[in-house]
């Protein structure tokens, strides 16, 4: 379980930042399933980053993990939804 919880983390914040960022740029190319699973995605993948890139070092790890995973889901989403409005 100890391994699993940043995993949760980055997976919840994505999806809440994937979220905001749709709602605030006012993106309707994408439903909320799509922007939910996307802003997940990018969770994950920004928790890594943040990671890796050593921004542990001056934040404890659940706190980094949902920085990187609002930062990352937001990101997705917003590259997403720019995608899709893009191909209609």
């Amino acid at each position: 379980m100890e391994a699993l919880l940043p995993i949760i983390t980055q997976v919840i914040a994505g999806a809440v930042g994937g979220n905001v960022a749709s709602g605030a740029l006012k993106q309707v190319a994408i439903n909320a399933v799509a922007r939910t699973i996307a802003g997940a995605i990018g969770g994950i993948g920004g928790g890594m980053l943040l990671s890796m890139v050593g921004g542990e070092a001056a934040m404890t790890g659940l706190i980094a993990d949902g920085i990187g995973g609002l930062i990352g889901g937001g990101i997705l989403s917003t590259i997403v939804g720019a995608v899709a409005a893009r191909a209609r």
